[in-house]
């Protein structure tokens, strides 16, 4: 019986940038799981929850603060990965 060789991964990480990841607070509730979020800075994003989130089906409303990561190829779009409850303090980085 012969073997396999290892299968090299398909996706090539190396080239990629990693996501900046923010912190916000949600501005505004749209459609289909999209919101406004305001960044730390002023700024503000649109932004879709993230699969987990998704799946254990949080709740997010106008006023929660968010955690998100935003491509450095558009800043102008992000995915929230992270929901403070309240009175939860920051997540160290």
């Amino acid at each position: 019986m012969r073997r396999r060789a290892p299968r090299a991964p398909s996706v090539d990480t190396s080239n990629k940038e990693a996501p900046l990841e923010l912190f916000g607070t949600i501005k505004q509730v749209f459609p289909s799981t999209t919101f406004s979020v305001e960044l730390e800075n002023g700024q503000t994003v649109l932004a879709h929850i993230a699969g987990r989130l998704r799946r254990h089906r949080i709740k997010i409303l106008p006023g929660d603060r968010v955690d998100l990561e935003i491509s450095p190829y558009d800043l102008t779009k992000g995915r929230i990965v992270y929901r403070y409850r309240a009175g939860e303090a920051r997540r160290p980085a």
